[in-house]
């Protein structure tokens, strides 16, 4: 029924990301990311997201490209492993300041601890960006 639901709202606004198979969600007040792959819950994990003036935007968005590393060109060159964009410069990507996770601490990207963010990129990999939907809820 979910899933139904997720698909008549996409149907609604065209444009919006559509994929299904691999979903993030991330609760921005819970500082969380529920990851489901063919609707079954595989992985629960803590998050960093945007502190207050750097929020990061609510929404439904598809992976649009992926790295490795990527270092940030607006944030003192500062590494961002296993990064997947989302929207702009938004992106799920690792992080060494494990001890933030769970508190909004970031400039909007959404953290996580390292090991899990690898887990997150190589899941993407083999499922296919346009088949992985990121929900930020608020």
């Amino acid at each position: 029924m979910k899933k139904l639901l997720l698909i008549m709202f996409i149907g609604l606004f065209p444009g919006i990301a559509h994929a299904e198979r691999l979903v993030a969600v991330i609760s921005l007040s819970k500082q969380t990311m529920d990851v489901t792959l063919d609707e079954e819950l595989i992985y629960h994990w803590n998050i960093s997201s945007g502190k207050i003036g750097y929020e990061t935007p609510p929404g439904y968005y598809n992976a649009q490209r992926k790295y490795e590393m990527w270092r940030s060109r607006t944030y003192d060159n500062a590494p961002m492993p296993y990064a997947v964009f989302f929207y702009q410069g938004y992106a799920v990507h690792g992080t060494e300041a494990v001890k933030r996770l769970g508190s909004a601490a970031s400039h909007g990207c959404i953290r996580l601890n390292t090991y899990n963010a690898k887990k997150f990129y190589d899941l993407v990999s083999q499922v296919g960006m346009n088949e992985t939907l990121i929900e930020v809820r608020k």
